[in-house]
């Protein structure tokens, strides 16, 4: 992973050289994650900022919180590592300035993600200094993944295949759907463990899946993104899952989906069901490398018409590093597709108050059409319970 990170700041720096870029700060984890190969577990929402500071001319600096200097010294191939205190004149917006200089002529940051403090100290340090975009620089680097990361994130689909199969092996009447969360998370640690050492860099890097577990079950299904609760299941109840948040390793991050029916499944539910899972799949059967963004969704959205439903889904979006990253399967976006874009698909209907059809699986374009990189029965899913 090191050295995959530092070959990738290696690839930005020659791209900054090229557009006469100096300096640029890194704040969003999974932008660090991808070029210095750390994250950390205390950050901006404790008030203590860690930034990855990339000059084209010069080693990077990674800015961090004396208490988490250890770890990130351990974890990182960059060697220039300063720190910084809650208290006193050691502070963050010092360590800051010394890695920028006095009189840079112009700064670049990720524009729609760094925290506001940092940009309100770089406002207030720096009044008269341009403050430019990165996020484009990166992004692009970020399109295509590399054999590496496409890797990582086929053993991410494994153990996103387990928290699945867990899933549905805790479906029964009576249960709750806590009980459900639970045995998702046992299940997905217990797998992604599998993968790891305790030596090295890995010895960094926790199996333990977590967030909380999006899942509603009986007419709550069209509410899309509710938590698990402590509903009972009911007979012909349908149970929905997403692991979009979820099924990650790594720091690579999967969408992953389904929908199952408790016992039965009532005709109307059988429909809406099965209008998504078509949608999905004529969308995930259109991917191949040369044709837009927009295409996919195209396919996704005739099959919901010819059903007669109407969709607000995108058909999907890029993942990596970060949950939503470029290109999106959707109307206007013309981004044509290349090996190695890797993308979470979804077919999805909402009827509100009544029920809903979800599926879910991340792909990666091929040369000559797209791999799974999550693999679970893409059917109408009945327990037999």
């Amino acid at each position: 992973m090191l050295d995959e990170a530092r070959t990738r700041t290696l690839s930005l720096q020659a791209r900054m050289r090229d557009m006469g870029i100096q300096r640029a700060v890194f704040t969003d984890e999974s932008s660090i994650a991808y070029l210095a190969g750390f994250w950390g577990y205390l950050g901006i929402e404790f008030g203590r900022p860690t930034m990855l500071v990339v000059g084209a001319e010069e080693a990077p600096v990674v800015i961090t919180p004396l208490m988490e200097s250890e770890m990130v010294a351990a974890m990182t191939w960059v060697e220039d590592v300063r720190t910084w205190e809650d208290i006193g004149q050691r502070n963050w917006g010092r360590a800051l300035v010394g890695a920028l200089g006095d009189e840079p002529d112009e700064i670049w940051v990720e524009r729609g993600s760094i925290p506001a403090i940092a940009r309100n100290h770089l406002d207030e340090t720096y009044p008269d200094v341009p403050i430019k975009d990165i996020s484009p620089v990166l992004g692009a680097m970020r399109v295509i993944k590399s054999p590496f990361e496409i890797q990582v994130m086929k053993e991410a689909g494994q153990i996103a295949n387990a928290m699945m199969t867990a899933a549905h092996g805790s479906l029964r009447e009576g249960a709750r759907e806590y009980e459900s969360a639970l045995a998702v998370i046992d299940a997905g640690s217990r797998r992604a463990a599998t993968f790891l050492t305790d030596k090295g860099w890995e010895r960094f890097v926790s199996p333990m899946i977590h967030n909380l577990q999006i899942l509603q079950s009986g007419k709550d299904t069209s509410m899309v993104h509710r938590r698990a609760s402590v509903r009972e299941y009911q007979r012909s109840d349908p149970v929905y899952f997403c692991f979009c948040n979820m099924a990650q390793f790594k720091q690579y991050k999967l969408g992953f989906d389904r929908m199952f029916h408790i016992g039965e499944v009532t005709d109307e539910a059988a429909r809406v069901q099965q209008a998504a899972i078509d949608a999905q799949q004529a969308a995930i059967a259109a991917i191949r490398p040369g044709i837009e963004a927009q295409e996919v969704a195209a396919a996704a959205n005739e099959i919901y018409a010819a059903r007669g439903y109407e969709t607000g889904y995108r058909t999907g979006r890029s993942i990596g590093v970060a949950y939503l990253e470029a290109p999106e399967l959707k109307t206007g976006d013309t981004t044509i597709l290349q090996p190695g874009m890797t993308f979470a698909v979804d077919g999805g209907i909402s009827i509100d108050g009544v029920t809903a059809g979800r599926i879910g699986n991340s792909v990666v374009v091929t040369e000559t059409g797209f791999d799974y990189i999550t693999d679970y029965p893409r059917t109408l899913l009945v327990t037999e319970n």
